[in-house]
């Protein structure tokens, strides 16, 4: 996995276009050269609500390219209907890009990307960054509803295969989308965001198949810099992730916690022990 980006800090943003994809799902283009610069896969930043009454919270960077980046989310409460509510001209300072995001420099020429719900902001880049270098990439999408599948045009604008599953049936096949993923082609390499148990679903899935898999753990940040230790997840000791604080004993678990939002959000699938 990356490291912590070097040029991680506060970037005073405008709001350039404001896109509503549904009514509770919100696309905010921002004017943030920098960021856009620095941003790899799976990053994410920290956005402080203009108002300053309300905690940053931790959103995915969608789309990085040229002087924009931009932010998708779905409007869960105070802090992100408050972003919810900017408009184009607006000031917003957002902390980033923040963690360790999807390595995709391993080769692989067949890669299936698992998505659901919100987690689609965060596999955009990485899709594209594949298909860049030549990969077959499929992203096996899934939601609750019909209303809830946003941005499908765009991933197979980009070349993905999009394989849709709804839990009411609404579009594409009915079920699980890592139902779809397990009767699919075995491919080289997963990538996967969304709730967690659908990310421990894709776990098992790589195991049964034979592959490793990289996880975007979704969870609520208090810091998002690894100050708190409030989002931390069991991971293996032996892992390249693993945080050398507190020190090791001798004799001690094989199992330390690591912070999702510091070495993670993304993790390894067999490394991590839920």
């Amino acid at each position: 996995m990356t490291t912590l980006d070097p040029n991680a800090g506060v970037h005073a943003t405008t709001v350039v276009e404001r896109r509503v994809l549904t009514h509770d799902v919100v696309v905010l283009a921002l004017d943030a050269p920098e960021l856009a610069r620095a941003t790899r896969p799976g990053q994410y930043v920290m956005a402080i609500p203009p108002s300053a009454q309300t905690a940053a919270t931790a959103l995915a960077v969608y789309e990085a390219e040229g002087k924009l980046a931009s932010l998708l989310f779905f409007i869960t409460g105070k802090r992100t209907r408050e972003l919810a509510d900017l408009r184009a001209g607006d000031r917003l300072d957002v902390v980033g890009p923040l963690g360790n995001g999807f390595d995709c420099s391993g080769g692989a020429r067949d890669v299936a990307i698992v998505a659901g719900g919100v987690g689609i902001a965060s596999v955009l880049l990485c899709a594209q960054t594949l298909r860049n270098a030549g990969a077959r990439v499929r992203l096996f999408y899934g939601a609750r509803t019909v209303d809830l599948l946003v941005e499908a045009r765009r991933f197979a604008d980009a070349g993905c295969e999009v394989i849709v599953t709804t839990d009411d049936g609404s579009a594409g096949e009915r079920g699980f989308v890592t139902d779809a993923l397990a009767r699919a082609p075995k491919p080289e390499l997963i990538f996967a965001c969304g709730p967690s148990p659908m990310l421990r679903a894709v776990a098992r899935v790589a195991a049964e198949f034979g592959v490793r898999a990289q996880l975007s753990l979704e969870e609520t940040f208090g810091c998002g810099v690894g100050g708190c230790w409030g989002c931390v997840v069991p991971l293996i000791r032996t892992s390249a992730q693993a945080p050398s604080f507190p020190p090791a004993e001798e004799g001690g678990s094989d199992v330390v916690f690591a912070r999702v939002c510091r070495e993670g959000p993304v993790f390894w699938a067999d490394e991590l022990r839920w």
